[in-house]
């Protein structure tokens, strides 16, 4: 095809055998064939030269390029599209200019194994170091899941997060190799996981069975207190819930959780989608790292603490789409310094438990409009042998958008 000097080819443990003869064609007439080292050796013998893959993936972009308008082959493990290097090539080489070549993907192939409907699948990729917890959100009785694994030591991660979380009853799938003549499946409660020597090519699937212990992450926000670790710095559930509508997480959104102290709020908008971002800026050490703990052991890893005190602490970092001001975080200085970082549409929540921070927020409703309301809550608690309401601090919660023409 005219234009088209790079071609992707996503490979299968089988090598040439699994290939078809526009594939062959394209990596026998190459002058420079990419891919990593078992890529390469599956490809065979080749006229062009061969290189490996350099790190970070987007160095070899910067290589690719300087070969513009030669023939030029990236082998990839399977569908380059799906947890593949094409979408990192494809930032820098334009897609008009590439042949994209797929193999059916690890996943397909589990599934085809396995006899489970992929559409039904929840797919992840934990082939990054630290995204083993990631597997946390999705973890709900009766769901299945399919996993690429960063190395042989992820399966007995995956067992001892789900034995931690209460899912120690779940059936962990090893699949090694798939697609070629190494190709090996292995099952093990996870509760009872003791494989070893596993190939660090594999794919992980889990029927997920819950037990008495389970503690599920739900798909709306308003956790239970409980599930986080906390000093008592912490926007209660029912408020939080609230305070995360007011909010309105969307796709791939980033999030200022000023004074984060537990992190709920920062945790629950990441639970809101997997492509949400969210910085949390705390002055302690100690909240900061709990609040990091709750992150992880909550399915995002990716919470990012920034150490400081506002808003100095804000300074250089990038522009929220939603800033959520905690209790007893604020101040006049703090919530202008917010309003001018946040981006045009953006929303901005604050919560006050104080007359003093209560005044600021009256002051940024003058200044900014928006709305403000009064949360109250009540609990039953005992009261000698009788029970009796038992309320909570009030809450005053300021929540406005930033007018789209304030640039």
């Amino acid at each position: 095809m005219s234009g088209r000097w790079l071609s992707i080819i996503g490979i299968g443990e089988d090598g040439r055998a699994g290939l078809n003869s526009a594939a062959i064609g394209l990596i026998d007439a190459a002058e420079l064939i990419i891919g990593g080292r078992r890529h390469l050796d599956l490809a065979g013998a080749t006229r062009g030269e061969k290189a490996d893959w350099e790190k970070p993936l987007e160095a070899t972009a910067t290589t690719i390029l300087a070969q513009r308008g030669k023939p030029v082959v990236v082998l990839v493990s399977g569908d380059p599209f799906w947890f593949g290097a094409g979408a990192t090539l494809a930032r820098s080489i334009p897609i008009e200019e590439m042949l994209v070549v797929p193999s059916p993907s690890s996943f397909s192939l589990a599934a085809a194994r396995l006899g489970w409907a992929l559409q039904d699948v929840t797919t992840l990729g934990l082939n990054m170091k630290g995204l083993t917890p990631l597997i946390r959100r999705h973890l709900h009785n009766g769901r299945r899941i399919l996993a690429l694994a960063l190395n042989g030591d992820t399966p007995r991660e995956v067992a001892e997060l789900l034995t931690a979380s209460g899912f120690g009853e779940s059936e962990i799938i090893v699949m090694e190799a798939l697609g070629g003549h190494r190709e090996r499946i292995r099952r093990e409660r996870a509760r009872d996981f003791d494989l070893d020597h596993v190939d660090p090519l594999n794919i992980i699937g889990v029927d997920v069975i819950g037990g008495r212990d389970t503690r599920p992450i739900s798909y709306t926000s308003g956790l239970p207190d409980s599930y986080f670790e906390n000093d008592g710095q912490l926007t209660k559930r029912e408020v939080r819930a609230v305070t995360l509508s007011s909010l309105r997480p969307g796709a791939g959104e980033l999030l200022w959780d000023v004074g984060t102290g537990s992190g709920s709020i920062g945790i629950e908008w990441l639970l809101a989608h997997p492509s949400n971002r969210a910085i949390g800026i705390e002055r302690d050490e100690t909240r900061a790292a709990r609040a990091m703990r709750n992150a992880i052991s909550l399915g995002v890893p990716h919470l990012d603490i920034t150490i400081g005190r506002a808003p100095d602490a804000l300074k250089d970092l990038p522009q929220p789409d939603a800033i959520f001001i905690g209790c007893g975080t604020g101040g006049g200085k703090v919530i202008a310094a917010c309003w001018v970082a946040l981006k045009p549409g953006g929303r901005i929540v604050a919560n006050a438990v104080t007359l003093e921070s209560e005044l600021g927020l009256l002051a940024a409703y003058h200044d900014h409009g928006g709305t403000l309301t009064r949360l109250s809550i009540e609990r039953a608690e005992p009261v000698g042998s009788r029970t009796t309401w038992r309320p909570a601090l009030p809450i005053m919660q300021w929540v406005a958008e930033k007018p789209k023409s304030e640039a």
